[in-house]
């Protein structure tokens, strides 16, 4: 198995499924983890991982798709794609650092060390506030990406590729 092609196929056909699930399931993870706080300190370091395995996932599918594109014929569709599947790493690095900044956060609030109830810190409003706007945007941004680019690629691979009537 290469990283462009798994059992005589294209490996982007594959790899894009896991950056249309991670990205959306990173994105209300964030959020949610942002909103609350008290979550965040519940799934711990599985913010942030989810996260890094979102981003890690979307050069792996883009290097697939860039051998795709050299061996598929050449279109505007295609050519549109592509250009909207390079935007994405900048989307999935924003959700691996506020992932991380949302962890980093809610740790440090976690419960005094002695037991007792009081936080050893608790973050400003502000920058709770700041972080929330922050995750709310990249989730967003993220996610609407995500559905650019899967649209713009199955206009691209199904264009003219089916019949508008049934074939029975």
């Amino acid at each position: 198995m290469s990283l462009t092609v798994v059992n005589g196929l294209p490996a982007h056909v594959l790899f894009v499924h896991f950056v249309i699930v991670l990205v959306p399931l990173s994105a209300l993870a964030l959020v949610v983890c942002a909103v609350w706080p008290g979550s965040a300190r519940r799934l711990g370091l599985l913010l942030p991982a989810l996260a890094f395995v979102t981003l890690a996932s979307v050069p792996l599918a883009t290097h697939a798709g860039e051998w795709l594109e050299e061996h598929v014929g050449s279109s505007s569709l295609v050519r549109k794609h592509a250009e909207l599947g390079d935007g994405l790493l900048p989307w999935a690095l924003g959700l691996f650092v506020v992932s991380a900044v949302v962890w980093w956060t809610a740790r440090r609030s976690a419960p005094a060390a002695d037991g007792t109830s009081g936080a050893s810190w608790t973050p400003p409003i502000l920058l709770r506030g700041v972080v929330m706007v922050l995750a709310l945007a990249v989730a967003v941004g993220a996610v609407v990406d995500v559905y650019r680019i899967g649209d713009s690629g199955a206009k691209a691979a199904w264009h003219d590729g089916y019949s508008k009537t049934a074939t029975k």
